[in-house]
């Protein structure tokens, strides 16, 4: 199956957002959907700005992924951390690793290395986009490509809702896209490195995050439930957008 469609639409959709909706930003975590986001934004859409969050847990291969997009695009993608009082504050009465003591404590946990930096990194944009995919999980299915993001103030775009993750893995590979190597170890989201493990087949993509958890629950609070959908007429297009919650991909 070609992904000239597929692409097409992505590009359409991105280029209302640099248009329409400066200031806007792509929250990157090098996750295999947002090395895709990365190649088309560095190469076509120099106005939407690129950053990513460290919450000072990731795998060594993700850092080491930053730097080969930093060689390989020429671009600087902006970090940012997490408050170190905060992570001082939780460490101090939770421990280190706390976060597998409770959902309470790891949505705790999220909220300090993950929620509140996006609240940083969003303030005075206009839009963001995301890597999300609708079948990444069943915290997933009921996605908008639009939506306005209630908790941030903003417009919220999910440009690859409707990929396949085979969609994904032809496009890097069609244009030599680099991703993180623990992709070819079985991990097929990334994310913290004591909350990540690799996935057994059968298993959903989102499997290996907070695996010890219902399925349900398993979101950071990045992308939260109540939003309000809106309906984006892209260029070029004869028809609207179909109308239709952890991680930055890393999809955040």
């Amino acid at each position: 199956m070609s992904l000239d469609s597929p692409i097409a639409e992505v590009r359409a959709l991105l280029h209302t957002v640099q248009a329409d909706y400066a200031p806007a930003v792509f929250a990157c975590s090098f996750g295999a959907e947002d090395m895709v986001l990365v190649d088309l934004i560095a190469r076509y859409f120099p106005g939407i700005g690129i950053f990513t969050l460290d919450t000072g847990r990731l795998p060594e291969e993700t850092y080491s992924l930053m730097r080969e997009v930093a060689d390989r695009y020429g671009i600087h993608v902006p970090v940012y951390f997490p408050e170190p009082a905060a992570v001082e504050a939780y460490v101090a009465q939770n421990g280190p690793n706390g976060f597998y003591d409770s959902v309470d404590l790891r949505k705790q946990c999220c909220h300090i290395r993950k929620v509140e930096p996006l609240k940083r990194a969003l303030s005075g944009k206009r839009a963001w986009i995301t890597g999300l995919r609708r079948d990444q999980a069943s915290t997933r299915k009921d996605l908008a490509v639009s939506e306005f993001d209630g908790e941030n103030g903003l417009q919220k775009f999910s440009p690859l809702l409707e990929w396949s993750l085979s969609d994904v893995w032809a496009y890097l590979k069609q244009f030599d896209v680099p991703y993180n190597i623990l992709h070819d170890r079985g991990y097929t989201s990334i994310g913290c490195a004591p909350c990540t493990r690799a996935i057994t087949p059968g298993e959903e993509v989102r499997a290996g995050r907070w695996w010890w958890e219902d399925p349900e629950v398993k979101e950071c609070g990045l992308h939260p439930s109540k939003r309000l959908v809106t309906d984006l007429a892209v260029p070029g297009e004869g028809q609207e957008m179909e109308e239709k919650k952890h991680g930055l991909n890393p999809g955040l």
